[in-house]
């Protein structure tokens, strides 16, 4: 029933994502869209066929089997039936933020988790523009992670809207009134925080790990704010040539090219929200 409901919602969501990027940018598009667009979303579409075939049947599996037995901390800790939805939301992404950092610094993630941050640009279309291999490697961290933590289906289907929305909104092209976006970035990702992560520099790419929620971020002491949109190189360094773009590279990337991880480690001072640079 909810289901037609959830997913209309988030299509038209998308749509006004895409609307907006097209009417108010924050960063200027510089390669030709339509062929960002089609490389990305082949990649994307690679990495879906994995998480449906994939992830999503092993964690529904575990989700199903956890509900069975009563594992997982949701229960044993004693959360109350109506808490457990938002606790195993908020649990899931935090998990999400020490995945994401283990995928910058294990060099086999960060070999297949580069393919994404290769991309000299950054709009909706990056949201899903992953490996189908860091797919289909995060699911032993996946089916850990439901196992530990112990949603049920429902709660997890409801994490991962959360997260694609999430995803969209920080990864999208949009421009937000600053003040506004200092506000929401003391919550949630925003375009701004998550721009400064895809830095070619790495002492900014070693920030700002969060997916939804940037507590995380702040109680690690990976908070980075101060730092000027305009300022910002998007990509990789040494992955910046139009072939370093191709599908067919993008492919193979992780085979090919070395695992040697970002050098430079987050610090542990914490920028605050308020101090987003535009």
């Amino acid at each position: 029933m909810f289901r037609p409901i959830r997913s209309f919602a988030f299509a038209s969501f998308a749509l006004g994502i895409l609307y907006w990027e097209h009417r108010r940018s924050l960063r200027p598009v510089v390669d030709p869209k339509w062929r960002r667009d089609t490389r990305n979303l082949a990649l994307a579409g690679l990495a879906a066929a994995a998480t449906q075939l994939i992830e999503i049947p092993v964690a529904v599996r575990i989700a199903t089997a956890g509900q069975r037995h009563g594992w997982g901390v949701l229960r044993t800790c004693g959360f109350p039936a109506w808490l457990r939805p938002a606790a195993g939301v908020v649990l899931l992404d935090y998990t999400l933020y020490l995945w994401h950092r283990a995928t910058h610094r294990v060099p086999l993630l960060w070999r297949f988790h580069r393919v994404h941050h290769v991309d000299r640009e950054m709009d909706a279309s990056t949201a899903f523009r992953f490996h189908f291999g860091e797919i289909t490697l995060s699911v032993i961290f996946r089916a850990a992670q439901v196992r530990l933590i112990g949603p049920t289906p429902e709660i997890y289907g409801l994490w991962q809207m959360f997260l694609i929305s999430c995803i969209l909104f920080h990864h999208s092209n949009i421009r937000l009134p600053i003040e506004g976006e200092r506000r929401l970035a003391a919550f949630l990702v925003t375009p701004r925080l998550h721009a400064i992560h895809h830095s070619q520099a790495a002492e900014e790419a070693n920030s700002n790990w969060s997916s939804g929620l940037t507590v995380w971020d702040w109680l690690h002491g990976t908070l980075r704010t101060r730092v000027p949109q305009a300022q910002i190189e998007i990509g990789v360094q040494g992955f910046q040539s139009d072939g370093d773009q191709r599908l067919g590279t993008l492919l193979v990337h992780p085979f090919i090219y070395s695992a040697d991880v970002p050098s430079v480690a987050a610090g542990t001072r914490n920028d605050a929200p308020g101090e987003l640079s535009d």
